[in-house]
């Protein structure tokens, strides 16, 4: 080989563009969001806070239901050992107070937690932006 190293290219030096908003930009939740900024974590955190307390909220109340129902049985034993057609009373207890509460609190969770989203995206969205 000769003594001549081989050419490399020039160096190119590569920038990004500016990230910060222009001077009078307004300020958005989903700009904050996109940038994954402190002020957008603080909105996510808040939304999965509220959705967390929901869902202990209406898990509570479902424990406490299915609770209630060996409680009852315990303090009136009469209605353990009574029974309406051939069926035992704890079972019609079951079958048309206790599962109709649960669906009942299921279908309250759901209409909740969509209300708590449609918030957020109403936030985040605002009212100048399309949702995407």
């Amino acid at each position: 080989m000769s003594g001549t190293a081989p050419k490399t290219p020039p160096r190119i030096r590569v920038t990004a563009p500016r990230q910060s908003p222009a001077p009078g930009a307004p300020f958005t939740v989903s700009r904050e969001l996109d940038e994954q900024s402190e002020v957008g974590d603080v909105f996510l955190r808040a939304l999965i806070r509220s959705q967390l307390r929901l869902a202990l909220v209406v898990g509570g109340g479902f424990l406490l239901i299915l609770l209630g129902v060996p409680v009852l049985l315990a303090f009136v034993p009469v209605i353990a050992s009574t029974s309406v057609f051939g069926v035992p009373a704890p079972w019609i207890l079951l079958g048309f107070s206790v599962y109709p509460l649960v669906i009942i609190c299921g279908a309250l969770y759901v209409r909740s937690a969509a209300r708590n989203e449609r918030r957020f995206l109403d936030l985040v969205h605002g009212p100048q932006e399309p949702r995407r």
